[in-house]
């Protein structure tokens, strides 16, 4: 059922489009490495990716499969770290703090 959700929302995503990243300066951002448990496939670290880009603050998200590693960089003035572990566990995925920037 985890998966079958996941893959409704990466496909609505997708269609969609990619909501365009804002310009925000280097300075502003602020980066942390996650281990996410649940990854399966590939298609799971793309997805999280595609998903992730599209919430508010997110700058990037580069996640990899087997390694289970998701680098997320975000604007602290538009989003917290709580709110992006919270969006990756809602999605069915656990989340650990490895490593921030």
């Amino acid at each position: 059922m985890f998966r079958r959700r996941f893959l409704q929302l990466v496909t609505m995503a997708s269609v969609g489009g990619i909501a365009p990243l804002e310009a925000v300066s280097a300075a502003a951002t602020r980066t942390v490495i996650y281990q996410v448990k649940g990854f399966t496939c590939i298609t799971c670290a793309t997805g999280l990716d595609t998903l992730l880009s599209q919430q508010k603050g997110v700058v990037s998200s580069k996640s990899t499969y087997p390694e289970g590693q998701a680098t997320v960089a975000f604007d602290p003035s538009r989003t917290t770290e709580q709110a992006i572990v919270a969006f990756i566990t809602e999605l069915g995925f656990t989340v650990q703090p490895d490593h921030q920037s």
